[in-house]
């Protein structure tokens, strides 16, 4: 498939995708979500990959959708306009393997569910977060609600879908929804840091981790323990436990 808003590229066992669309502030259309998807499960099964991060530019992760598209699929697809970016959403949040996004500028709209729909996010001092959908009279449709209510609880996520206000990088680190502040110079390199750090951890380790954590979405707290139990009980089956369990012991010996 060749790339039309997005770069795609390999750093050691790190597969890295950069957003593309400068001139719109990398405003997601239809065909950037699917790059983005269709490189999200290359890399998801290619074995020599790791972790996989995804960043935008300076001044934009993703500064919301392509309102002239949006406009021109409702008109012909009605209710059914975004059909096919949710499929292209879904595909991304079932990879397998960690991603990392790096958030500088704004993540507006689907720009901050995309942020949201990673498992590590980088920010940025720059960085602003924000639902303004609701200033066109429709609501987010790829996992805002629900993800956002479950970080920052439900008066919150109220306020800022409810009103459009946007989140500062500080507040989204302190509510939650970011990991840390990283200076903007640092950033995209401080993401690799993070990335190989996760490759070179052991591989099943991490993908049963990343499939414990994202089930506490789902599962109540003894159902989630459970299942962490039952992932927990699969690494210490697995053979590079065992070396890594080894490697340590005779490393304290010397």
């Amino acid at each position: 498939m060749e790339y039309q808003y997005i770069l795609s590229q390999i750093k050691e066992s790190v597969g890295i995708i950069t957003l593309n669309r400068p001139k719109a502030l990398n405003a997601v259309c239809e065909q950037m979500l699917q790059e983005i998807e269709h490189q999200v499960r290359i890399f998801n099964q290619d074995d020599t990959i790791a972790a996989i991060i995804i960043r935008g530019s300076d001044k934009a992760f993703a500064a919301g959708i392509d309102i002239s598209e949006l406009d021109k699929k409702v008109e012909t697809d009605g209710i059914d306009a975004l059909d096919e970016a949710y499929r292209y959403f879904k595909s991304i949040t079932s990879c397998q393997k960690p991603i990392i996004a790096a958030v500088a500028g704004y993540a507006l709209g689907i720009g901050c569910e995309l942020a949201l729909s990673c498992d590590i996010i980088l920010v940025a001092d720059n960085a602003r977060f924000g639902q303004p959908e609701i200033s066109l009279g429709v609501i987010p449709g790829f996992g805002a609600t629900q993800r956002l209510c479950k970080v920052l609880g439900k008066s919150k996520t109220m306020e800022m879908i409810l009103t459009g206000r946007a989140l500062n990088a500080e507040e989204a680190v302190n509510y939650g929804i970011a990991s840390r502040i990283v200076a903007l110079p640092d950033l995209f390199s401080e993401a690799e840091k993070v990335a190989q750090r996760i490759a070179k951890l052991p591989k099943r380790a991490i993908l049963l981790a990343k499939d414990a954590i994202n089930q506490s979405y789902n599962l109540g707290l003894e159902e989630g323990i459970d299942y962490e139990n039952k992932n927990c009980k699969l690494c210490l089956g697995a053979k590079s436990f065992k070396e890594s369990l080894q490697n340590f012991i005779e490393n304290r010996k010397k």
